[in-house]
């Protein structure tokens, strides 16, 4: 074989970037995958995120906190247990500051993510959902097309419970912010004189 063809082959595998496991793109600016390893870094950093929402309890990994470092994105942790259920006003509670983070603009390009990117990761998702008005079914169908057959009865009844108007009577402050030619997709973002900083992790 000619050196200098499989010298650009070798260079075309290195090129290639690697998405983390369950990766998708929710919409425009927010994205959803399980937890990112280091071979996942480049991938990321073609994403430009902004911030990165983390669900789980557990510490941050050195090596993921001086790559965010070092590409300038926040971390903003939302600890929820995985392997035992928390309960439904924890769950919300917990949910419901994530969300807000997640809707202001702001914090976009931004990436949910938990350790697989099916459970935590997919009830943050179904509420943000429920909050753009989609119908129960097409939540559900979403939540499973990741969970599989991973998927737990506890999520899809958080996610039939969810009230959403606790999140609308929280953010009575958003302005809502159109952009696009010809596009009806609402973007959201906090009223400066209102707006309660999220919580974030030193990186």
């Amino acid at each position: 074989m000619d050196p200098q063809k499989n010298h650009n082959i070798n260079n075309d595998h290195d090129d290639l970037l690697e998405p983390p496991i369950n990766f998708s793109m929710v919409e425009d600016g927010i994205f959803r995958s399980g937890f990112p390893q280091p071979s996942n870094f480049p991938f990321l950093r073609s994403l430009n995120l902004r911030s990165i929402i983390y669900l789980c309890p557990e510490p941050y990994p050195e090596e993921n906190l001086e790559f965010l470092r070092s590409q300038n994105i926040q971390l903003l942790q939302f600890g929820i247990e995985g392997k035992t259920e928390p309960s439904v006003s924890i769950l919300k509670d917990t949910i419901l500051e994530a969300l807000k983070v997640l809707i202001d603009v702001r914090n976009h390009p931004v990436l949910i993510h938990c350790k697989r990117g099916k459970h935590r990761t997919g009830c943050l998702v179904g509420c943000l959902r429920k909050f753009q008005n989609w119908c129960l079914s097409s939540v559900f169908e979403e939540y499973q097309r990741f969970a599989g057959v991973k998927s737990r009865a506890t999520d899809l009844r958080f996610l039939e419970g969810f009230d959403t108007l606790l999140l609308r009577q929280c953010l009575y402050s958003i302005i809502y912010q159109y952009q696009g030619y010809g596009s009806n997709k609402r973007r959201l973002l906090y009223r400066e004189d209102n707006l309660q900083k999220p919580q974030t992790m030193k990186v």
